[in-house]
């Protein structure tokens, strides 16, 4: 499994742009890919930065890269 630093690399290389980290647990989530909830987070029913659509193609396709969905 990739870490999230090496995601952001992978993004960065191919779309000119680095991801913010929970941009990523974002998309993870959403393909049941998070162990566990961030201890810092204030509502688990809210995200305070969720992925924007338009860069959540490119993270998608890094996952891809690296056989995580």
């Amino acid at each position: 499994m990739a870490t999230y630093r090496q995601i952001q690399e992978r993004v960065k290389s191919t779309a000119g742009f680095v991801p913010k980290t929970c941009w990523i647990a974002h998309v993870k989530s959403d393909y049941g890919l998070i162990s566990r909830e961030a201890f810092n987070r204030a509502d688990s029913n809210v995200r305070q930065h969720p992925c924007p659509p338009d860069k959540r193609g490119t993270i998608e396709d890094a996952l891809r890269h690296f056989r995580m969905i």
